[in-house]
């Protein structure tokens, strides 16, 4: 296995760590690596940076959280940039950022296969090319960096072959201005569901949104003050569960109850539940005045779709004439990452936050704490100096064995 390993067509040996995705938590791992002195390969399947936000994004979509929590390690944002930075100015920043650490990831390569060798202590990255290139790497260590939301969720559900209108994912969805004027079926109700649902409305279409399940409803300030940053300074001197109970408290005070509007509240907390599931609860914008005033219906559960409509479980027909499915997102790692100790057949580390960033064997993970970018900028400090501290001391051994060889030669 070990000849095979070194000898199979189009073989490199990386020095430095492989990174697999070039997202922000593929970006980050790169630039603080780059402070580091250690060099490393990062391969990207699609054509540029950060794909999701460039690719499969919509328009009007702004950062949830203030912009301090969402930087990225050693570059702090413009500081002419508003709170909650747009879709293109977050995408401006990742592209700065890549310039400014010199990231040149390499395009349009696609992880097929990693597996580690344990004859040769070494992992084999197989990748295709664009134009079916095919390209096997060894290297020390590999860092996943393919994030939480690599791959689009469709749902099974009846009916959905034979429904004559358009249907998208939330993925392919840019503006409300191509639906205006039509009825349309937004199926979830979390962050992206109910933006859609607001976009829809701005744009003079009539969206009814599927509540399916019990969700948390926040206001995304209160007084002024983001949400989020309330509760992580209240984390740090009180127990998690009278932070919910304030989140609650708070959100009730300022949106009201929301189960008469048929958005029923969960019964665990809002953190113990994105600590439990990873389950993030909505950060309202405006949506819950237009649910409200009725500009944003919201159903119960589908039961099937029809050619011409839908039918939901509660028994209610009505027409509509396109679905967008706000059904969130997976990882894709089970599908190329040979290895079931650290990573679970879901995708995500079995070890939960702090300490899903290291595995054996010079694994790492970054991008899946389930707490968006302020997690993923966490992890990849941790994961560079971890890397960097070993990375010196081969160094330091290796120059020791180069000294003492030139010493032996030059006595003869």
């Amino acid at each position: 296995m070990s000849f095979d390993l070194f000898s199979a067509p189009n073989s490199s040996f990386v020095t430095g760590p492989i990174i697999i995705g070039a997202g922000p938590s593929g970006l980050a791992v790169a630039a603080t690596l780059r402070e580091s002195g250690v060099p490393f390969l990062i391969l990207e399947r699609a054509d540029c940076i950060a794909s999701l936000w460039q690719n499969r994004t919509y328009d009007r979509l702004k950062l949830h959280l203030p912009k301090k929590f969402c930087e990225l390690p050693k570059l702090p944002f413009p500081e002419d940039y508003p709170e909650y930075p747009n879709r293109k100015q977050f995408i401006s920043y990742l592209e700065s950022y890549a310039r400014r650490f010199e990231i040149n990831p390499n395009f349009n390569e696609s992880v097929v296969s990693a597996r580690y060798d344990e004859t040769c202590d070494l992992w084999r990255v197989e990748t295709v090319k664009k134009g079916g290139v095919k390209m096997n790497y060894i290297c020390q260590s590999i860092v996943v960096a393919t994030g939480e939301n690599a791959e689009s969720v469709m749902p099974e559900m009846e009916g959905i072959e034979d429904f004559d209108g358009d249907m998208v994912h939330v993925s392919e969805y840019k503006s409300g201005k191509t639906y205006k004027g039509k009825k349309v079926l937004v199926v979830g109700c979390g962050n992206s569901g109910m933006e859609v649902s607001l976009d829809l409305c701005n744009h003079g279409a009539s969206p009814s949104m599927v509540v399916k399940d019990s969700v948390h409803v926040l206001p995304r300030e209160v007084l002024g003050k983001s949400t989020f940053e309330i509760a992580v300074m209240m984390m740090g001197w009180l127990p998690l569960w009278l932070v919910d109970k304030i989140l609650v408290i708070l959100a009730w005070a300022v949106l009201g109850s929301t189960d008469k509007y048929g958005i029923p509240r969960p019964s665990i907390g809002p953190m113990a539940l994105k600590n439990i599931d990873g389950k993030t609860p909505v950060l309202d914008i405006g949506a819950l005045e237009m649910i409200r005033s009725g500009d944003i219906k919201v159903v119960p559960a589908v039961k099937r779709l029809l050619p011409y409509g839908v039918e939901l479980v509660d028994g209610l027909i009505f027409e509509v004439d396109s679905v967008i499915f706000a059904t969130g997102y997976q990882s894709n790692v089970p599908s190329w990452l040979q290895e079931a100790e650290f990573f679970s057949k879901d995708g995500f580390p079995r070890k939960p936050f702090p300490n899903c960033w290291k595995g054996k064997s010079g694994l790492y993970a970054c991008g899946f704490t389930r707490r968006g970018l302020s997690g993923l900028s966490m992890d990849a400090v941790k994961i560079a100096n971890d890397i960097g501290k070993v990375w010196r001391e081969e160094t330091r051994h290796a120059k020791r064995q180069t000294a003492c060889h030139r010493r032996c030669i030059s006595q003869f």
